[in-house]
């Protein structure tokens, strides 16, 4: 999945560091700092000005942000108890001071203060993603098991005896749907999926903490800190976010119509079960994006060559095969020379892919990323350790000299879009960097998500033939449809699983999911929005399937990734309009155009400074979140669906409990 590590000002606590603490125990910390809850924050608010709190705050997350980050760093890329102790120091130290200043924020009265001053105070008191106890017993004990969840999804493996897979070797099962049997996906998925167990107990003391930590900041529980983001009453934030998924609902119902029964047709009624698709047949782990299943879903065969994949993996073997010539052929190469020279095509091909992600940027006019952007990214799998390949942003500073990502990168079509993804949290970074610490992050967070992802909508086959990925693409109805199949495989059989993942969270953070529900309440979530199933038996409590995606045990709210999937329609919208684009909305590229790139930038450098409603209105000219771009962009789709789906039963039968 697409993602970034928010490592921004305020969010640096926000449980995307999963790290391992070290300090007193809870007996030795019983009654140290007893008082600070009640009367410490009141006096320090009356003995310092709001204004001087605030640039207080900014110094610090200025002076603390490089060690965090580089702990958190290490702790991804060199996965050992060393790199976690190191992490769970600077994480320790970064929620002790975050808990002080979330209390110090709430004790003063925002009437009459300047609006920067306001804003800020409203940041900080709905910070953290990851809210932890004060006691600083159970702030240690929350570290540690945060620590261990991400150490645990990041090391790992599907072993058969002594045959163990990555969750890379394990995802190119899944994707290879036309080689890989029915049964060798099944196991494939049941294996990955395995590794989550032993987070289940952590999870739930990890729910009891945040809870504790939640309400000592005044509120109900996790969710309501999450919901108080988005600078609109809590209750209101989850009505709109039902609202938008009610607008592309019927879209998603279509495609999900026509992947059953082409499913169907491949795997007869091991193709579905009850109208829902079983799991491990989308092609991808977590069934968030059908992608890999082109071979089987493509509506109009060799109607365009739209194999990305094809080109990139050829590109990668053109560029072994050089190093192997210049070697003296592969006569002359001893096996360990083989494995280097393949290590330096993949890296090769991975720093070709990311440079043709910064020309589209740079094109727009955004300034080149530094030079230690790639000295320092880690764009390929190490061969020696152990690894978070879960693709990521980093800022590790505020002033944008040091920006990385955290891929490890395969030569894919996914793969590319993703790079195109994780830059524009980058390019956000970068945009908004002369801002305060404290408002260097996205006007919300699906704002952050949708930057690099409206990039993408730009990737149209026009756009890829320019960069030669693809030949010059027909004029065609067929093509177009291709096309958008294409597109809707990535972008709208992502949006219910966006939606789910924080509604399962939520219930959990509310209690109306209990400990001994979380498994079946998480598929029954993945039954009402998605329309998949576990092929066999019901999947019971001695499972953690919520712990398999990454976002789960790294504690990364995930709704963002949902409003992004509408937001980017609606800036890609904007910024066409603004490039003087005319014709159907699909066919927009706005690549190498200034106009675009200038409203895009302008809106990015505002980053969480003002109210997000006003950052969109500069763009879009509107205050609210709205899906009828998606449904815009997908209309020939919609319509080519609904005829392919005609005279077939629709819907899926969703279990209840």
């Amino acid at each position: 999945m697409k993602s970034h590590r928010a490592l921004l000002a305020l969010a640096i606590s926000a449980g995307l560091l999963a790290l391992a603490g070290c300090g007193k125990s809870t007996d030795e910390s019983a009654d140290s700092g007893a008082t600070d809850t009640a009367v410490a924050p009141a006096d320090a608010a009356k003995k310092e000005s709001a204004d001087a709190f605030v640039a207080r705050v900014n110094t610090t997350i200025e002076d603390m942000t490089p060690e965090l980050t580089s702990a958190a760093w290490l702790g991804a890329t060199y996965i050992n108890e060393d790199s976690q102790r190191v992490e769970s120091a600077a994480n320790e130290r970064w929620l002790t001071r975050n808990n002080e200043f979330i209390a110090q924020a709430k004790a003063y009265d925002t009437e009459g203060l300047g609006a920067d001053t306001a804003r800020a105070l409203h940041l900080l008191k709905t910070s953290s993603s990851m809210p932890a106890p004060r006691d600083p017993g159970k702030l240690k004990e929350l570290t540690e098991i945060a620590s261990r969840m991400g150490a645990t999804y990041g090391s790992g493996k599907w072993c058969v005896g002594e045959d163990c897979k990555d969750i890379g070797q394990v995802s190119e099962i899944l994707a290879d749907t036309g080689g890989s049997s029915y049964e060798e996906m099944r196991a494939a998925w049941e294996g990955w999926h395995d590794i989550a167990v032993p987070m289940r107990q952590d999870y739930q003391r990890f729910v009891e903490l945040t809870n504790e930590g939640a309400r000592e900041m005044g509120f109900d529980n996790t969710g309501d800190v999450w919901r108080a983001g988005y600078d609109m009453p809590a209750a209101d934030f989850q009505a709109e976010a039902d609202r938008l998924w009610g607008q592309v609902q019927p879209l998603y119902e279509q495609l999900q119509c026509y992947t059953r029964s082409k499913l169907e047709e491949k795997f007869g009624e091991q193709g579905s079960i009850n109208g829902m698709i079983p799991a491990h047949l989308t092609g991808n782990l977590w069934q968030q994006d059908w992608g890999n299943l082109w071979p089987l879903l493509q509506p109009y065969d060799g109607v365009g060559n739209l194999d990305v994949n094809g080109a990139l993996r050829k590109q990668r073997e053109d560029i072994l095969q050089d190093l192997v010539s210049k070697a003296g052929g592969m006569r002359n190469l001893t096996a360990d020379k083989q494995v280097e020279l393949e290590r330096q095509a993949d890296l090769e091909i991975a720093t070709r892919m990311t440079r043709l992600a910064e020309g589209f940027y740079t094109g727009l006019g955004m300034p080149a990323l530094p030079d230690s952007f790639y000295e320092k990214s880690q764009l390929v799998q190490p061969r020696d350790r152990d690894v978070v390949c879960h693709a990521s942003a980093w800022p590790m500073d505020t002033d944008g000299s040091d920006v990385r990502i955290k891929m490890c990168i395969k030569p894919t079509e996914e793969e590319l879009t993703t790079i195109y993804h994780e830059l524009g949290h980058i390019y956000y970074y970068l945009a908004y960097q002369d801002q305060a610490p404290i408002f260097q992050g996205g006007a919300h967070d699906g704002f952050h998500e949708a930057i690099g992802d409206t990039i993408v909508l730009s990737m149209t086959p026009q756009y890829l033939a320019s960069i030669g990925l693809v030949d010059q693409p027909a004029a065609s109805e067929e093509a177009v449809i291709n096309n958008q199949m294409r597109m809707a495989l990535a972008k709208v059989a992502f949006m219910p699983f966006g939606l789910l993942i924080d509604r399962w969270r939520w219930g959990v953070f509310d209690g109306s999911i209990t400990p001994d529900n979380y498994n079946s309440a998480w598929w029954e979530l993945k039954a009402k929005y998605q329309g998949v199933a576990p092929a066999g038996e019901p999947r019971g409590e001695d499972f953690f399937d919520p712990g398999a995606k990454y976002h789960v045990p790294g504690n990364t709210p995930y709704t963002r990734y949902f409003l992004s999937h509408v937001l980017q329609f609606q800036f890609y919208k904007s910024l066409c309009d603004a490039s003087g684009h005319e014709g159907p909305l699909y066919t927009c590229n706005f690549a190498d155009n200034p106009e675009a790139g200038k409203r895009y930038w302008a809106m990015m450098q505002h980053g969480s400074s003002q109210p997000w409603q006003q950052t969109l209105k500069e763009l879009t000219g509107g205050e609210q979140m709205d899906a009828s771009a998606v449904l815009e962009y997908f209309q020939p789709l919609q319509s080519w669906l609904q005829e392919q789906n005609q005279g077939k039963t629709c819907g899926w039968e969703a279990a209840k409990s």
